[in-house]
């Protein structure tokens, strides 16, 4: 009998992204080296062992510094849109692999492989989007209260950008930040998830042929893999003027802090408690599709997953129904399957937690909605695939105020207007994503007013999950205040500066100050 790697071309994807049964996890393009111990992939989908990855070392991380900061003296000269020609490149390299790579990203990671093909899209989308901002790194100009002076200001490429990622986003959130800082004259060097280094070799591979064809020097894109001892490298290395980290909230606080230690810049992505209001005017039949998906998607392992559905009393009933019932629809197995909905989590420990969590929300006084639990039989041998969960709870129980990286999903519910709903919605420590359901446009223009949710996204009859490349992703307070992706994004990846000329024949200097010599 087939396995499911067999089943479903995996054997022939692997071969295609140059992945072989041992990989070296060290490389500063198409320079590959390791001297650390063997990193085991398994896929959460059948529980096989996919291939294996040596770790870099901490000689291995010197040579790919050394290689990035050569690297980035002449990268940065080189004209922004011609950089913006590489990832043009890049970009069509990806149209050329994006069936293999995503079916990677979800054997690998356990999304369905639909949402595989997504992340790959997404790499591509924030290719077209970078290339179209190579041409607009635009500054100021300003009026000098000096005559025959002129001001303005310009942005110029920080230097080594490093990037930690995280296992649910194994290739988009790289791409989301490397795209952005190449256009803008920096050098990446990439510590991708160990629980997902086979999507970093394959895109390292993938990038290492249009540096190749390019005659690009060795050091513009790198990658090291390990654990966290290999990211506290780029965190404490002042060669690193800034590191994007995508995580827990737990991890970000590490990151930040060893940063700022050394007065460099972080860029955190961190968790998200997100949740969707629901209100009397709200269309039913959107809120179950945007509720389910936002809470079931990847099996509830986005920072944008929907963990909290708030719901006004009226119709509370009636939702609750409504979602539960959609929650006996679900299919859940195999995600390269496409007949399937929800695919297995990480690993055996993602499973214990989710079983923490529902075991808790019932010892603080919550109700079981619909049962939670482990699968087990043909088809789930992994041990990685659970039941998605509901429960009725409150949101001050500390279950509810953890961000739990599981498809378990709280209900609330609330009574008086929008205000006392917004209040609950911002009542939590994180604030990545938020979502009311409304058709009542003051309700929809308080929630996104200054008053209203405290996330740093804001969404009207739209689900939390998701977001457009168009857009800058990221959130406040615990999920960290970072921006990345869209919009003027891209000026966190460069320095400012503000440049005075005099082109007079003479130095008239500022408050009137004379000093004549």
């Amino acid at each position: 009998m087939a396995t499911i790697a067999q089943q479903f071309g995996m054997t022939e994807a692997l071969e295609l992204l140059g992945i072989k049964a041992v990989n070296e996890g060290t490389s500063t393009g198409n320079n590959w080296f390791s001297g650390g111990e063997l990193i085991e992939s398994y896929s959460p989908v059948d529980g096989q062992l996919i291939a294996k990855v040596k770790a870099s070392t901490e000689a291995d991380y010197e040579k790919v510094m050394q290689a990035a900061t050569e690297a980035f003296k002449t990268f940065r000269l080189m004209p922004a849109p011609k950089r913006g020609e590489i990832v043009r490149q890049f970009g069509e390299k990806l149209r050329q692999y994006k069936e293999p790579l995503g079916k990677l990203v979800s054997y690998e990671m356990g999304k369905s492989y639909q949402e595989g093909l997504g992340e790959v899209q997404e790499m591509i989308d924030i290719c077209d989007f970078a290339v179209g901002l190579s041409r607009q790194l635009h500054g100021l100009t300003m009026h000098s209260e000096r005559p025959s002076h002129r001001m303005y200001e310009q942005y110029h490429p920080l230097g080594v950008v490093g990037i930690i990622s995280a296992f649910n986003f194994p290739v988009a959130v790289w791409s989301w930040n490397t795209a952005l800082a190449w256009i803008c004259g920096d050098v990446c060097v990439w510590k991708p998830s160990e629980k997902t280094p086979l999507c970093g070799v394959a895109c390292q591979n993938i990038i290492a042929e249009v540096l190749r064809e390019n005659n690009l020097p060795e050091g513009i894109s790198c990658l090291i893999n390990g654990d966290y001892k290999i990211g506290q490298l780029l965190n404490r290395d002042t060669r690193v003027p800034l590191v994007s980290a995508t995580g827990s909230t737990r991890m970000g606080k590490i990151v930040a802090k060893e940063v700022a230690a050394r007065l460099g810049r972080s860029l955190l992505e961190l968790g998200g408690n997100n949740a969707i209001i629901v209100t009397p005017d709200a269309d039913i039949k959107m809120t179950v599709i945007g509720a389910v998906f936002g809470a079931v998607g990847t099996a509830g392992q986005r920072c944008t997953s929907t963990r909290r559905l708030i719901i006004h009393e009226s119709i509370y009933d009636k939702v609750k129904d409504a979602v539960v019932a959609a929650y006996g629809q679900l299919r859940i197995g195999n995600p390269l399957d496409q007949n399937n909905h929800v695919g297995p989590l990480i690993d055996t420990h993602a499973v214990e937690q989710y079983n923490k969590a529902l075991a808790q929300v019932v010892a603080e006084g919550g109700e079981i909605l619909v049962e939670g639990g482990v699968l087990t039989g043909e088809g789930y041998e992994s041990g990685c695939y659970v039941k998605p969960a509901i429960a009725a709870a409150k949101n001050d129980f500390a279950i509810v105020q953890h961000e739990t990286f599981a498809p378990v999903l709280y209900l609330l519910k609330y009574s008086g207007d929008v205000t006392e709903a917004i209040e609950i919605q911002n009542g939590v420590a994180q604030g990545l994503s938020s979502a009311i359901m409304t058709n009542n446009l003051r309700e929809a223009e308080a929630f996104l007013s200054a008053a209203g949710s405290d996330c740093g996204i804001a969404n009207v009859n739209i689900g939390t999950s998701g977001a457009e490349i168009g857009g800058a992703f990221g959130g406040e307070k615990e999920t960290g205040g970072g921006r990345e992706s869209g919009s003027d994004a891209w000026k966190v990846y460069m320095r400012r500066q503000t440049n005075t000329i005099n082109y007079s024949t003479s130095l008239p200097l500022a408050q009137g100050i004379k000093f004549d010599l």
